[in-house]
């Protein structure tokens, strides 16, 4: 519509120009002249109502098509604000979840910078890894399977000390370690390497041959006891790097654990103690059926009694019935006698 506007301006002004020219041209005061200026006028009159009347139904047709393009326009916008408010719900959520987990993430740091804290100093690192020892034997064995702090014959106390029946022994754990020396060897240069080393090594024996001179003591403890590492990367590193050294604490007697190994270590200790729980029912249950056969045999010995004695009164009551079958016969006798003769009976003293 908008090409058929702009093609009817277009011969009106096509016309207009025209009319113009052949005004201009033509000589003035010429009827014939005159006519065809008037029908000139007459067409461009014409036309410029065709015009206008093409102008106002395209018109008409423009603003149709503008109301239309409106109204789709506001469905369009109306739609696009229910998503984008949509979205801005869904980001506002998503915004949430992230400020949590950035609370997490804070609380974690603050966690992280405490551990950090603990572990820097050697008396709470002691405490850390004992409470950590403590929580994985308070929930693997029963309380009367172990005793923390415990005092030995010899003075020492050591961090745990598991109860295990004979021939086993109680068990020592101490759960102190050396991790200065390890951080240094983690954050060594090249050229440090081999003296952090040497340092490490000489840290973790020297607490090595102190667990086995203070906590193995003949008679009183088992031949063995272990040292507790807290940190599975020092563990890790001690058996991946420091084969020598893991070497020589067993020979000390002393095994290394970490809070995997001593889970495993725990519940093969805690499968002990039930297997010694069995055996000691078993003989339990055992000496008691001995006793309950003891008193089968004597209940056996009191029946075989008891038989006896009913033979005894068996042969009694035979006796019995033979006298009263006796008496019974000798009793029928002598009521026949008195049935048969009862005259002779009553005339014989009259007759003396």
């Amino acid at each position: 519509m908008e090409n058929e506007l702009l093609i009817g301006l277009g011969a009106v002004v096509l016309l207009l120009l025209i009319y113009v020219a052949v005004r201009l041209s033509l000589p003035k005061n010429d009827a014939g002249n005159d006519e065809k200026m008037l029908e000139l006028k007459v067409q461009l009159e014409r036309l410029t109502l065709d015009n206008r009347a093409l102008q106002a139904e395209n018109t008409k047709a423009l603003h149709e098509r503008l109301d239309t393009l409106t109204d789709k326009m506001g469905k369009n916008l109306t739609a696009s604000a229910t998503t984008t408010a949509k979205s801005f719900g869904e980001i506002q959520e998503r915004l949430k979840v992230i400020d949590e987990a950035q609370t997490k993430m804070e609380k974690l740091g603050g966690d992280i910078i405490g551990l950090q804290d603990i572990l820097s100093n050697k008396q709470e690192r002691g405490k850390f890894g004992e409470t950590q020892m403590n929580d994985l034997i308070r929930n693997t064995l029963p309380p009367n399977a172990y005793d923390l702090q415990a005092t030995l014959s010899n003075g020492k106390r050591p961090d745990c000390l598991i109860k295990l029946p004979d021939p086993h022994g109680d068990i020592v754990i101490d759960s102190k370690f050396p991790l200065e020396s390890y951080r240094a060897l983690i954050n060594a240069s090249d050229v440090d390497k081999a003296g952090c080393r040497k340092a490490f090594s000489t840290d973790i024996m020297k607490h090595v041959k102190a667990i086995s001179e203070k906590y193995l003591i003949p008679g009183e403890t088992s031949d063995q006891a272990m040292m507790f590492l807290p940190s599975e990367a020092v563990y890790a590193e001690l058996h991946a790097n420091f084969p020598d050294i893991v070497e020589k604490s067993h020979k000390a007697r002393v095994w290394i654990v970490s809070p995997t190994t001593l889970m495993a270590t725990l519940h093969t200790a805690r499968a002990v103690l039930k297997d010694a729980a069995i055996q000691e029912q078993a003989g339990f249950i055992q000496a008691e059926v001995g006793k309950m056969l003891e008193d089968v045999v004597r209940l056996d010995e009191r029946v075989t009694k008891l038989a006896t004695h009913f033979d005894l009164a068996e042969r009694d009551i035979g006796d019995i019935q033979i006298s009263t079958g006796k008496i019974t016969k000798k009793a029928t006798k002598i009521t026949e006698i008195e049935m048969d003769e009862p005259a002779t009976a009553i005339a014989g003293p009259d007759e003396d």
